[in-house]
């Protein structure tokens, strides 16, 4: 029998770990710990653990605050059991997660496995814009939800599971705050471990509630993204460039439009956005969500490439150490 231990690192997410804790005491398969590490909160979560003791088997700790990659090996180094499952704090999951995981673990090879990542129906509009956005095949190529995806499948924090052995051989997650996951993922596999990604544990994200929020945590993905092509050159791909040639077109096609008077560049942005929309549209069945995809979509690809484009200039032009350019992605251990 695999035994699980959920770990959860949390900042202040008050409400959101009222939902995750309600949706995992709901489990068919009730055999498995629950490790909640507090990364020094402002608000007090001990209150919001303790009205799931009765139903679910918690350990509560409270560190100083050291971001997410320290507070889940934290966690991890106080986990009992043969498996860790790293799920958000804003995320919700089905009744029959626990159960899907050990089914899967039995019958799959694997040292370190994913789920997909998806929109509730109980989310409003926004959230389930920015969530089309960040799994559609058109934005991400289907990275952080889909075994169709257009790239080898790096399992992420929001929904992760690791062989304890295997996590504690590469030394859990390293001092990245943003881009740690797939830097695990990458270090997993350079290590001889293998990924699987299963399709029946998905989780709901909530993600960010509005544009700006959304616009920020993408733009940091994108700074972080050169910093893990330096760190793994093995596995760098040329799509991860493709916001910024995203953004560049863009730019490209207003001095054609105004200089040239020719319209080419910003026709192919226009099919784009046109495909975009049919898509979201057929994914979700809701014109509004479809129009709010549109803007999510170029937000996220603008962002990203932005980032992307400025951290690559800074490490690979300006030959500036990621710690130097990028001092907020790092922390000591």
């Amino acid at each position: 029998m695999q035994s699980i231990s959920i770990i959860i690192a949390i900042y202040n997410r008050k409400d959101e770990l009222f939902e995750l804790l309600n949706s995992l005491s709901h489990q068919t398969d009730k055999d498995f710990e629950v490790i909640i590490v507090d990364d020094g909160s402002i608000l007090n979560l001990r209150p919001t653990a303790e009205l799931f003791n009765e139903s679910l088997t918690i350990e509560f700790f409270r560190k100083d605050n050291s971001g997410p990659g320290l507070s889940r090996n934290y966690g991890a180094r106080r986990a009992k059991n043969d498996w860790l499952v790293f799920v958000d704090s804003d995320v919700i999951v089905e009744t029959d997660f626990i159960q899907n995981i050990k089914k899967n673990i039995s019958e799959i090879p694997c040292d370190a496995f994913g789920g997909a990542d998806k929109a509730h129906k109980g989310f409003n509009l926004m959230q389930k814009a920015i969530s089309y956005s960040m799994t559609s095949v058109f934005t991400t190529g289907g990275i952080r939800g889909n075994k169709k995806a257009v790239t080898k499948f790096q399992p992420r924090s929001f929904n992760m599971g690791v062989r304890k052995s295997a996590f504690e051989k590469v030394g859990g997650f390293s001092e990245m705050r943003i881009g740690e996951d797939p830097d695990l993922s990458m270090r997993l596999w350079e290590n001889g471990f293998t990924t699987a990604f299963f399709d029946d544990i998905g989780v709901y994200h909530k993600r960010r509630v509005d544009f700006g929020k959304f616009s920020k945590q993408v733009y940091q993905f994108g700074c972080a993204r050169p910093i893990l092509n330096q760190r793994h050159p093995k596995y760098v791909k040329i799509s991860f460039a493709f916001p910024s040639l995203f953004l560049l077109g863009y730019f490209l096609g207003f001095i054609e439009y105004f200089f040239f008077q020719k319209g080419l560049i910003l026709g192919f942005y226009g099919l784009y956005t046109f495909i975009v929309f049919f898509h979201a549209l057929y994914k979700t069945r809701n014109v509004s969500i479809a129009a709010m995809a549109i803007m999510a979509t170029y937000i996220q690809m603008f962002s990203y490439g932005y980032g992307f484009l400025k951290s690559w200039i800074l490490l690979n032009v300006f030959r500036q150490k990621p710690e130097d350019a990028f001092p907020s992605h790092f922390h000591k251990q």
